[in-house]
């Protein structure tokens, strides 16, 4: 793919720089020169290092940990190019951080995730693109327009590639009630069934599996869910599974991999056979396990680029 380079521009921040980098070499494009550092007293310093006068600019940072600074460097990028006069500018945030604050769940809750989108728009960037939001209605909480890509687009034909001989073997299992959708649209585009397993959560970032809607039996699971935080619920799940519904093997696919806290630890103890995670959050090497592998977005989200760039529709990437 090639991209004239003359009137777009790809620049990145610190929290995935290697995606961006990979973005901008399937254009055809160097990636802009910026730099983004702190002051000794943790402020911000952001520097653009060459023009960006009319040219239509992708900022490419996802608002994983640390959450606010990686946040604070994408809302600072965003008013320095509106400030350099630049003619459009697009926020890549593969993940978007606060989006599980969608909504009031008790009295006096903020919903971080409207302030969020509000702050965005506010630094001056024209379009948002990510990648599975977790609420789909985090889109109305913009005044601009949102692309929302979906990870399942990539995971689905993995798996139905690499077990193309075993699938009637095969069943996808949604960890909750909320990612029914989710597991529904993985298990149509693999071709096979869906189990739902029924919790309920005592407390935030905990829970207690109650039951398995769905024959898991001799079966080979994939348990599919947008992210793995602190993979308390997917390890419970992957154990229910196992222990109570007496499936084969258990296998887990997500597009974003959060691993906060011991995570890896718990994934590690598991009985999940290996964990498919999107690289839309840079995991540190510390945090690396024998159990996780990782399949790039840096090609839709480039193909998604150069359809803004061009106005073309970003729909036929849902496919």
């Amino acid at each position: 793919m090639y991209v004239h380079g003359r009137d777009m521009k790809i620049f990145t921040a610190n929290a995935n720089p290697a995606l961006a980098k990979e973005m901008a070499s399937i254009l055809g494009l160097p990636l802009g020169e910026s730099k983004v550092t702190t002051f000794s007293d943790g402020e911000i310093a952001v520097n653009i290092g060459e023009s960006v006068r009319g040219f239509d600019v992708f900022v490419v940072q996802s608002t994983s940990a640390p959450v606010n600074n990686n946040l604070m460097e994408l809302l600072i990028m965003i008013d320095a190019f509106k400030r350099a006069s630049a003619g459009r500018v697009t926020a890549v945030v593969p993940y978007f951080g606060y989006s599980r604050q969608d909504r009031k769940s008790k009295a006096r809750d903020p919903i971080s995730a409207k302030l969020v989108a509000d702050m965005i728009s506010t630094a001056g960037a024209d379009r948002i693109l990510t990648m599975d939001l977790h609420s789909p209605q985090i889109q109305g909480f913009f005044g601009i327009p949102v692309d929302d890509l979906q990870g399942m687009s990539i995971l689905a034909p993995h798996f139905k590639d690499r077990f193309e001989n075993r699938l009637d073997e095969m069943i996808c299992v949604s960890p909750d009630l909320g990612s029914v959708t989710r597991a529904r649209n993985f298990s149509e585009r693999v071709g096979i069934g869906l189990a739902i397993i029924d919790k309920r959560r005592k407390k935030a970032n905990t829970s207690e599996i109650m039951n398995i809607i769905g024959d898991v039996k001799d079966k080979t699971v994939i348990i599919v869910d947008d992210m793995i935080d602190t993979a308390g619920t997917l390890c419970n799940a992957a154990a229910a599974v196992i222990e109570k519904g007496g499936a084969k093997e258990v296998y887990a696919a997500a597009t974003h991999g959060v691993l906060s806290g011991d995570a890896v630890e718990k994934i590690e103890k598991s009985y999940l056979k290996e964990v498919i995670l999107l690289n839309t959050i840079a995991v540190p090497d510390e945090k690396i396990s024998s159990k996780l592998s990782f399949i790039t977005v840096s090609g839709v989200f480039a193909q998604a680029v150069e359809r803004i760039y061009t106005d073309k529709p970003i729909s036929p990437l849902f496919n």
